[in-house]
């Protein structure tokens, strides 16, 4: 299986990379559209700024490849929040695929948001063997609300989405890759994913 991490600068790939090996798998970083194309399971990740992350993908042609990829593709974090309309954090327009707006945590929270939450209301393929009320690893100051989409769920000063889904594409707020046995399981469930899930 051909495995391609989007290689854009984002600050979380080799962590990424690591947690794919030790399930047994190996990844490719790469911001070739011909070799994302062509992959199996495509990982947009991200840590950094929304607007500086949108204009490396605008750079390199990938704010329109990302969005007509047809085989599963799971954002993570920023790479999550990039996918959607719009966010707050630099006043950006995102990829358009969720059909949201990503706004500032406001409700008397210390953001950002650092360590662990609990996830709930699980309804996804991607949570297969995963409990209700796990706890995951997150870290950001934006959130997308609660919406059609919405495929995991967690409250933080407001309840919002921590994973959604639409067709082929997944994203998830929290960091599978540091989320310890439970991120582990949601990476193994998204990288065994049948095309027509």
């Amino acid at each position: 299986m051909k495995i391609v991490i989007i290689n854009y600068g984002a600050g979380n790939i080799q962590s990424i990379k690591f947690a794919i090996q030790r399930l047994g798998y190996e990844a490719i970083l790469s911001d070739d559209p011909e070799e994302i194309k062509s992959a199996d399971k495509v990982i947009f990740p991200g840590v950094g700024e929304a607007s500086s992350a949108m204009r490396k993908l605008r750079d390199s042609g990938l704010d329109t490849l990302v969005p007509k990829l047809k085989q599963p593709v799971l954002g993570i974090c920023l790479g999550m929040q990039l996918m959607c309309n719009y966010t707050e954090e630099g006043d950006t327009t995102g990829l358009g695929i969720f059909h949201t707006d990503v706004v500032k945590f406001n409700h008397g929270v210390k953001v950002p948001q650092i360590g662990w939450n609990q996830i709930e209301s699980l309804n996804s393929v991607l949570f297969k063997g995963v409990e209700e009320k796990e706890y995951i690893y997150l870290v950001h100051s934006y959130y997308a609300p609660i919406m059609e989409e919405t495929i995991a769920q967690s409250t933080y000063g407001v309840t919002y989405s921590t994973a959604l889904q639409k067709d082929n594409f997944y994203g998830t707020q929290f960091h599978p890759e540091k989320s310890s046995d439970a991120g582990e399981k949601i990476l193994k469930n998204f990288l065994e994913l049948k095309i027509n899930n």
